[in-house]
């Protein structure tokens, strides 16, 4: 007698009610209002920043968006969309700052981006987001960490740009850190979310 071999599972019960698997995510169980929802609790560096508020990765993924914008101002509104939801995955892994990512090694990586593609197929966008997108995503996300680093994570602008580069005055202009309650943080979230679906029309 056999017995029967299953894949292993780790299900996360979800506040919509939808039951993810983050071994084998399916777009179908996948919410924004989750998303949203938990992107607003989770804190970015390890909550380790000034102010009565937690940074949270929503909070850094709108930042992240609208820097985005400034890089590429062409770009149509399905990779200002990517940009917004570039850190989604951890509304169910959690952020962790990246010399911990790369102590975890590659496991973590794959999780993330099996993730990632479940999130960008629920939403319209390809699994995989044209690597000219990505970097140009990536460029944003490090503007916004010398932005963190030295408006609320105790960094001098020399440290943070030996970490992340010193980011074009043009692009960050205007702009500053915002700390908001979680639940302000959440409906802006969403409400950026459909306002970049409608323009995909």
């Amino acid at each position: 007698m056999t017995s029967a071999r299953h894949s292993p599972r780790a299900w996360q019960r979800m506040l919509s009610g939808r039951r993810l698997d983050l071994l084998d995510p399916t777009p179908v169980d996948i919410e924004i209002e989750d998303i949203a929802h938990g992107l607003a609790f989770v804190a970015r560096w390890n909550g380790q920043t000034a102010g009565n508020h937690a940074y949270s990765v929503a909070e850094h993924s709108l930042l992240v968006e609208t820097l985005f914008g400034r890089i590429a101002p062409k770009a149509p509104a399905k990779w200002r969309l990517a940009a917004l939801l570039h850190d989604a995955p951890e509304y169910v892994i959690g952020d962790m700052i990246s010399p911990v990512k790369a102590a975890v090694g590659p496991g973590y990586e794959a999780l993330d981006d099996r993730l990632a593609a479940a999130v960008h197929i629920r939403f319209g966008l390809p699994a995989a987001i044209p690597q000219h997108i990505k970097k140009q995503i990536k460029r944003a996300d490090r503007i916004s960490a010398w932005m963190e680093a030295t408006q609320i994570a105790g960094f001098s602008e020399t440290e943070a740009s030996k970490f992340f580069g010193k980011p074009d005055t043009e692009i960050t202009s205007a702009l500053r850190i915002v700390l908001r309650p979680p639940v302000e943080t959440r409906r802006a979230f969403t409400d950026r979310h459909a306002a970049l679906l409608e323009d995909m029309g």
